[in-house]
């Protein structure tokens, strides 16, 4: 068996490679068509012209529904792990919420060209690096509230380093290469979830509460419950 057959190991891994290709496609697309300056853009500079911000923001949107799925499963994950520790519980809701929210400004500058909505744009930008910091920030405090039973010191080491320099970017805000040196460190963090999830799979369960789609009384049928993406949690 690969790696990525590995329980939901390819969740972070297609989330990383699916964005890297955003970026990478939508700049060179940009460069060749002679819409912006080969030496590094901003990102959401090779988004703004068509025909690249069509390709920009239909594979971007795709990158968030794998962002969203992603945060999910390491959000289910951590409660399996630690059902009755407090904190773990209440840093793992936010983590979700802050993920989630990060995702949704990941959507908004994919369909929200600074050309057209300058505004909505930059707050979709804010929001996503801004909310996406703070989830990396929270998991990795999760990291070291599980260790060493459940987690490795040097995972935690990992995505410490990989916070300050996402860090970095709050001290740098404003040139395009703290721009793009903050897009690695997120890559570079969910690439870190790749060992855990190899360790979990989930199951999605259909509740049947009649034999037709039109029977208003109740009646006992066998649920149906198979595998979402992989096997059993494991």
């Amino acid at each position: 068996m690969w790696w990525f057959q590995q329980g939901l190991s390819f969740l972070p891994s297609a989330l990383v490679i699916w964005t890297f290709a955003t970026f990478i496609f939508s700049y060179i697309t940009a460069i060749t068509l002679h819409h912006v300056d080969p030496a590094l853009p901003y990102i959401s500079d090779t988004g703004t012209m068509p025909p690249e911000r069509c390709l920009f923001g239909v594979m971007l949107n795709i990158a968030a529904v794998l962002g969203i799925a992603t945060i999910y499963v390491r959000y289910k994950q951590v409660h399996a792990l630690n059902p009755e520790e407090n904190l773990i519980i209440k840093l793992n809701k936010a983590g979700l919420v802050l993920g989630i929210l990060s995702c949704l400004g990941l959507s908004l500058v994919a369909n929200f060209q600074k050309s057209a909505l300058f505004i909505v744009h930059v707050c979709g930008a804010v929001l996503a690096f801004s909310m996406g910091s703070f989830y990396m920030f929270v998991q990795t405090i999760l990291s070291y509230q599980m260790q060493p039973k459940i987690h490795s010191k040097q995972v935690f080491w990992v995505r410490l380093l990989l916070v300050i320099w996402c860090g970095g970017y709050v001290l740098h805000i404003v040139t395009t290469a703290a721009e793009w040196s903050m897009s690695f460190s997120f890559f570079g963090f969910f690439l870190t979830y790749i060992r855990d999830f190899q360790k979990i799979t989930l199951r999605v369960e259909a509740n049947l509460h009649g034999l037709t789609l039109y029977d208003t009384v109740p009646c006992p049928v066998t649920n149906e419950r198979t595998p979402l993406l992989s096997r059993d949690f494991q």
